[in-house]
């Protein structure tokens, strides 16, 4: 029970990931206000949580709509302990060569830009909170490339270096900011980023997570209580000595190449090995 007596808002609240966070918070203490576009989805978390998470629609493209999404909470309770900017989907998919102006600007205000305001309009209630935690989603599409499309790689990058440089300004408020960078996670992000028809997303999703239990040492996808716990440490007590940092929980995808853990793929040192030793090679 790290939090009870504290609220917490959460974007991105009706599924996935955030779903996941709503629900570890409210079952230790907090009163958590959940923002989500999907008015479906986060009315039926919030009626059956027993008065514990309260539903607003927010639609994090829309500067106001969090600054009234902060407001509320802040109106509800007296104030914000911890948020935790998560909403987000896949974005533009063209690589750099192809996409337009208005992919980038949609993808970047989605992803970026939402995280950014997300802080702004919380600061103003957060100061004077004892403990108050900010949480970023990022992705370990922001460390390197290989993980997403270009325009999603790039905001993630940029979420990042807003949590490092904003630490810094947040400081003298005592708040705390860190990101979390998750790997391959059992949500809808990659089917629905790929426009997968919503008949065939179960599918696709359990075809996705085989791939990702051969390409990372934990031999598993990601679930979305594994980010709820690492955002829960993060916005305790027990992480008070911790800000502007980022953190992988990726099931050690960025490990390195698949042969450094398994041994039965292929490496460069293996092929080069292998080849010096064939006879009249």
């Amino acid at each position: 029970m790290r939090f009870v007596g504290k609220t917490v808002v959460i974007t991105g609240a009706a599924s996935g990931i955030g779903k996941a966070t709503c629900l570890l918070f409210a079952s230790e203490g907090a009163t958590v206000i959940a923002g989500d576009i999907d008015v479906t989805g986060g009315t039926e978390l919030a009626e059956t949580s027993n008065g514990k998470i309260f539903f607003h629609k927010t639609d994090v493209c829309n500067p106001m709509d969090i600054k009234a999404l902060m407001d509320f909470a802040a109106a509800k309770t007296g104030g914000i302990d911890v948020v935790f900017n998560n909403a987000g989907a896949g974005g533009d998919r063209a690589p750099i060569d192809e996409i337009d102006p208005e992919g980038w600007d949609r993808t970047m205000n989605l992803l970026l830009r939402s995280v950014a305001m997300g802080v702004r309009y919380a600061v103003p209630h957060m100061i004077g909170r004892e403990g108050a935690s900010i949480v970023n989603t990022a992705s370990v599409a922001g460390i390197g490339a290989g993980f997403s499309p270009t325009a999603y790689a790039v905001a993630k990058c940029g979420v990042i270096h807003l949590t490092k440089v904003g630490a810094t300004d947040l400081a003298k408020h005592q708040i705390r900011m860190n990101a979390i960078c998750p790997g391959f996670i059992q949500t809808n992000i990659f089917s629905s980023s790929m426009e997968v028809p919503e008949e065939k997303r179960d599918a696709a999703n359990k075809i996705i997570f085989e791939i990702a239990n051969h390409t990372q040492p934990i031999q598993r996808g990601g679930r979305p209580d594994d980010i709820a716990n690492m955002v829960a440490f993060l916005a305790s007590k027990e992480a008070g000595f911790i800000t502007g940092a980022h953190f992988l929980v990726d099931g050690g995808i960025t490990t390195g190449q698949p042969h450094s853990w398994n041994p039965e793929a292929p490496g460069i040192f293996d092929a080069l090995e292998s080849f010096v030793n064939t006879p009249n090679a």
